[in-house]
This record gives C-alpha cells, structure tokens and sequence, in this order.
C-alpha cells in the first residue's frame, strides 16, 4: 500500500465548538490517516502503512478510528459515555416495546400536524411561543418520518427547551415517543449526545424537589444500574445529568398538581437543561394567568386531523389482505359511515362524529372498538347526537372490547379470563385512585392509601390483632396449653390472648399513624432500592445507625405507652391496687422500649448486608415489588429472631422454660407481622392484597390483572410503574366509578 499524505490539522477557524449532540463523524482524508468528530472532541488519527490491508473494511477501519477517540478521553469521560449508552439501550427497548404496545405502527401512523405557536400580541412576551423569527408553520408531521422539523425547532430554542401543546387526545405522548426514538437511532456508540429519557410530570413537586433532584431520583428508581456510585462520588445518574447526557422530555405539565405550576413554571425557565415539555394549551396558559410566570420556551401546537386523516386510516386499518389477495373485511358498515362523512358532512350526525375523529385518540379508539365484527354505523345512531356522547361511548366501549380478545403474544394456557364488567369495576378504582392522590403514576405501594389516615390505621390495627391472636393461640395451645392442660386456658388463656391480640393490634395501629404523620427514621413507606447481599455489602452502618434506631425507639415508646395503658386498664378490670397498676404500666413501658431498641439495631447492623440495586436491567414495577419483597423478608426473619430469642430468654429467666418458650416464640413472630406493616412491600400486601380484595375494589391477583391489563394496551409501564394508556380514559373510569358508588354507597 503507498504511503498516502500525513495528518493534517483542522483549520481551526472553521470549528465552532458543538453543544453535545454536534457533529460526529469519521472522514477519511487519506489512505492511512482520518479525522474523527465526536461533538467538541476533533482528534487526527494516523495509521500506519501496515496497519489497513486491502481487505479491511469500512467498518474495521471505523473502530480502530473509535478507539482512537476513546483512548483521547480520560477514564472518567469514557466510563459515563459507556453509561450513557447503556441507558440509550434500554431507554430504546422500553420504547420500542411501548410502540409495539400502542399499535402505532399497525397497520400505519397517523399524521399528525403542527405549527409554531407564536405570542398572541406581536413584541410582547405574554403568551407560549418566544419563536425565531425565521420560522414559519410547519407542513404536517408524519410520525413515521425522522422529526426532522421538531428536532430543527428544538436546537434552535434559544432557552434550550421546547414546549408541545395539545389538547387532550391530540398526540402529544405519541410524538414525544418517536421523537425519542428517532434521536436515540441516530446514536453511535460512542456519541456524547443526550439520551432522551420520558419522565411523567404529575409525580413532581417542585416546592419541594429541585428538578435536576428530582430527575436523577426518577432515573435511579427507573434504571438500577444508575444508583451506583460513580467516580465522583455521586451516582451514575447524578454524573449523567449533571454532565449534559440527559435530555429530560416531561410529559404532562397539566398533570401537575393544582397550585404547583407557578413553581414548575419557575423552575423550567431557570434550569440550564434543554428540555422538551408537553402540555395541554388551556392548562398551560390557566397557570401562566394565575401566577404571571410566562415560560420561556419555544412552542409548537398539534392541530387537528383532517377529515382525509381519519377517514384514510379508518379504511386502510379496517380491511384485512391474506397472502393469497382475498381481502376477509366486510366493509358494508365502515363504507356506509365513511361514505356519510364525505358525500353529508353537514348533517348533525356526520358534524358530530367527524369533529370526534380529529384527534388520534379518538380515531384509534374508533378503530379498535368497531374492527371486530359490530357494526360501526351506530356511530351516526341519532341517540350519539353530541360530541361528548360519541366520545363516552367510545371510551365506555374500549375495556369491553380490549378484555373479548385473545392475545395474541399468550399461549392458551397463559390466557387468563377476566371478567369485562369486573375489570371495569377494578379500573375504575385504580382511577378514582390516581385522582385522590393527583398523580398519574400507579404506584404499587401507595395502593390503597387513598383512603384516610384513619381508616389505614384502623385497618392496620384489625389485621394485625386477628393475625397476631391466631399465632399467639397456636404457640400457647401448642406449649403451655398442653403442659398446664385445661385448668391454665379456662383460668388465664381464654383472657389472655384476647387482651395481648387487642393490645398488638391496637399498637401497631398507632404506630401506623404516628409514623406516617411525622415520617419517623425516613420515608419508611418508599420502597428500598437496596438488597441483601451477603458479601460485598455497602458496610454503611455508621449513615444508618441513628436513624434507624431513633425510628425503632420512636416505635417502641408508641408500643409501650399503648401496652401499658392496654395492661393497666386490664388490670384496672380485674380490680387490683393502684400500685400494681402503676407496676404493670411501666412493665409493658419498658418491654416496649426495649423492643423497639432491639428492632432499631437490628436493622441498623444490618446496613452491613444492604447493596445499592444496581442490575443493567431497567427496573419493571413486578420486579422492584419481588427485589423489595426479599429485603423485607430477611429484615423481619432477623428481627424475629432478634426478639424472640431476647424475649424468650428474659421470660424464660423469670417464668420457666414453658412461658419462655411460648413467650420467645409468640414474640418472634407477631413484632416482625406489625413492623412489616411499616414497609412499602408489607403494606402493599395488607392493603393491596388484603383489604382491597376484601373489599371488592381489585382482584385476588393484583400482579396478574395489572399484567394483564398492560398486555391489553389499557395500562402502560413508565419505569417502576403503572400508568393509564390514556389520561381521558382514566378519567372516565374514574367519573363512572364515582357515579356508580354514589348510586350504590359502601
């Protein structure tokens, strides 16, 4: 091979140094030298005149230029770009999946059309839309095109975030979909450019919580491997954020909180990170008259579908073409409704449907209801005569139709049979839910805590003293009962385990209140993002020392106050003296404290057992309830064994082997069964698998429904979480949830 000319030195006048996400190329300027471009980094390779044969590839030659660049970088830059894509990865398997999910692709995308929301008084600064001057509306936008346009409008925000507005149904979380997807296709895998990660709006407080806090918190709930410590001594995600790798897209700024969009408002036009936020328009401006924060943001709005749009798309999902050109679609209703639409569209059932089919909501909720074998022309049925009939229809219609089908990716073994009205019953639950709580996301263990403090105390304090009385009778009829013989259980068992299951309940049920109001050792209810690992641990047993006992402590004077007073009043009864009441009260006092120390250590030591969760999965919300689950487990089994061998002993010392025995074992288990009432997953298990059940507002098998309803398209997975598919039908499962309880009150 000839010696080709050397490297050369870029003209350092014409590089303008790139924002992240610049320019990243390979150029090859000669037989045996390049230039490599990633964003600011420019670096000169040369190869040696032996180092290319003739049979080397393109693509060979591009990975000896890619090392070049990676050893131009230090340890550190290398490790987050690595990072950086491994979250690009899994934030595009979790996308692509939802894609599949949503059906966007089947049989075609929708077009969905913009323009640049511009401020509605020239030279004033008063409405959405700070536009460069040079721009002008856009053509319409098909999804299945690169995003050209909406990625142009966005690099030149000059407040570096863009906002898309729509009203509900108009698009908005489809197209902030395949904008992500789009940019993360364009990756290489050693781009430094931001990974462009979803975050629900509705789960921030921006009183609260600094956005960037908030980001990495959502990013290490989401995305395990992000919760290690990094080189810096911050975790990955921290690093991630913090040097540009991130692009936050926020969906949802009307699904914030009432009384929050001022502070939200604020705090995106202060942040230095681009961002691409969506909303619905009226929210939107409702918040910027209300707290005069205008957003600094260029705007574009979703338009609506055209007649043509909807009309296409019905036709082409609607019929069916087998390999052999037999088309096994009866189109008599769809081309009857579809022929009124265009050849009547003034008459008021075409006005009415076709102003319905003006958004892809609606038009895909058309599509599924109708293209099984009902007939759609009930859609111009005169008795649909408005708009908002038409829509409830079709959203009343949709869980009907979802839960009749077969699905498809489920073997008939796997298929599992749910009852249409039931399933209805149960989501609309899960809505009123979300909209007590306002919060769009479904969190596994906050199910249930929509009801008042109250009733979860009184629920926590009835099952644990129903629980905890059936063991403490099995342990005493299997010990002391069979040893004493009837004589012990008419004269003193028959009394005392009533009382002690009364007393346990009662306790833990006000510890249940009093660590929920004043949120005793930390945020005991948040599921843990650590697990036991029994080599390897973090070993931070100093950082969590305090805390954790103070919290037992705290629990331990609540349980002893309740005990003693629980005791005394008992004894009060039985007509003893005053000082033996004042004796047994600061009895039980004290054996509360020292359960409470007892428990508060044991959980301290075992800091020395905790690792930071940090698979290179992304988190689903089965596997960090199954992650959290083994934590707890073996956090109780240790306190139970804690307690009752303590318990036991001392008892045992003072009372004989039998009551010690008894005592040990009735102990060891009935503290673990009320401090694991004090976990995310303990209490998703009382409430969500429990009381809700019992109640009939969710079913036996929670996992398998909410599973079963993501698999329908009804629900959709955001990280550690559920959501509804579509904000308008959770919001009207909710209002026919209410409407019907109010008919039929509890």
């Amino acid at each position: 091979m000839s010696a080709g000319p050397g490297p050369q030195e870029p003209d350092a006048g014409a590089h303008t140094p790139d924002q992240p996400g610049g320019d990243r190329s390979i150029r090859i300027e000669g037989a045996n030298s390049g230039i490599a471009s990633t964003g600011d980094n420019t670096v000169n390779v040369l190869i040696s005149a032996g180092g290319i044969s003739a049979e080397d590839t393109l693509a060979e030659m591009a990975d000896r230029l890619v090392k070049a660049v990676r050893a131009r970088r230090s340890p550190v830059e290398d490790a987050l770009v690595d990072k950086a894509c491994l979250l690009a990865q899994k934030v595009s398997d979790r996308l692509q999946r939802e894609e599949e999910q949503q059906r966007l692709r089947d049989p075609r995308p929708l077009p969905v059309h913009w323009q640049l929301a511009l401020p509605k008084t020239p030279g004033r600064r008063d409405s959405i839309g700070n536009a460069p001057a040079e721009a002008t509306d856009a053509p319409p936008l098909d999804l299945a095109g690169q995003l050209d346009e909406i990625a142009a409008v966005h690099e030149r925000a000059e407040s570096g975030w863009l906002m898309v507005l729509g009203r509900a149904g108009s698009g908005k979380s489809i197209l902030i979909l395949r904008f992500a997807l789009a940019r993360l296709k364009a990756r290489t895998p050693t781009d430094t450019a931001p990974v462009p990660v979803i975050f629900s709006f509705g789960s921030w407080n921006p009183t609260t919580t600094p956005l960037r806090d908030w980001l990495i918190s959502q990013l290490e709930r989401d995305q395990p491997f992000l919760a290690g410590p990094s080189p810096n001594g911050s975790t990955w995600a921290a690093a991630l954020v913090g040097a540009g790798y991130v692009l936050p897209i926020l969906d949802g700024f009307d699904e914030i909180a009432n009384g929050l969009g001022g502070p939200a408002l604020r705090a995106l036009n202060a942040t230095t990170l681009p961002l691409l936020v969506t909303s619905r328009h009226a929210e939107l401006e409702a918040a910027v008259k209300a707290t005069k924060v205008v957003p600094s943001a260029v705007g574009i709005e979703l338009s609506d579908l055209t007649l043509d749009d909807s009309v296409n798309y019905l036709q082409c999902a609607t019929h069916t073409t087998l390999s052999d050109g037999t088309d096994t679609t009866t189109p008599t209703g769809w081309q009857y409704v579809l022929s009124e639409l265009r050849c009547h569209p003034h008459t008021p059932a075409s006005a009415n449907l076709a102003a319905v089919l003006t958004t892809p909501l609606m038009v895909t909720l058309t599509r599924t209801v109708y293209e099984s074998e009902r007939n759609p022309s009930e859609l111009l049925d005169i008795e649909l005569g408005t708009r908002k009939a038409l829509e409830d229809h079709l959203l009343d219609n949709f869980i009907p139709t979802v839960y009749a089908r077969f699905l498809s990716n489920r073997t008939a073994a796997e298929q599992r049979r749910w009852d249409p009205e039931l399933a209805r019953h149960w989501l609309g639950y899960l809505a009123a839910h979300l909209r007590q709580l306002k919060t769009h996301d479904m969190e596994w263990w906050r199910l249930g805590t929509s009801m008042n403090l109250s009733s979860q105390m009184l629920v926590v304090g009835v099952t644990i003293g129903i629980l905890s009385g059936l063991m403490i009778g099995i342990v005493y009829g299997a010990t002391v009962g069979l040893v004493y013989g009837p004589a012990w259980w008419l004269s003193e068992g028959v009394v005392d385990i009533p009382v002690n299951a009364l007393g346990i309940g009662l306790t833990f049920g006000f510890i249940q209140g009093f660590a929920a109001k004043l949120k005793v050792g930390g945020p005991v209810f948040e599921p843990s993002r650590m697990h036991i690992q029994i080599r390897g641990g973090t070993k931070k047993v100093r950082e969590s020392f305090l805390p954790r006992v103070r919290g037992g402590l705290a629990g331990g004077l609540v349980f002893g106050v309740v005990f003693g007073i629980g005791l005394a009043a008992y004894w009060v009864l039985l007509g003893y003296p005053r000082l033996a009441i004042a004796l047994v009260f600061g009895h039980g006092f004290l054996i509360g404290i020292g359960l409470g120390l007892a428990v508060g250590l044991t959980l301290a030591l075992m800091a020395a057992l905790e690792a930071v969760i940090e698979r290179k999965t992304s988190v689903s919300p089965s596997a960090l309830l199954h992650t959290n689950r083994t934590t707890v487990l073996t956090q109780l089994l240790a306190v139970g064994l804690v307690i009752g061998l303590g318990y036991g002993i001392t008892i045992g010392l003072v009372n004989g082997f039998v009551f010690g025995l008894s005592t040990g074992i009735a102990a060891g288990l009935a503290v673990p069964l009320g401090v694991g009432t004090l976990t995310a997953w303990g209490r998703w298990v009382l409430l969500a698998r429990i009381w809700l059940p019992l109640t009939g507002r969710l079913p036996w098998a929670v996992n398998a429904f909410l599973d079963d309803a993501y698999q329908r398209g009804v629900l959709r997975q955001a990280g550690a979480v559920h959501q509804f598919r579509h904000a308008r039908l959770r919001d009207r499962l909710g209002e026919v949830y209410e409407e019907q309880r109010n008919q039929h009150p509890v």
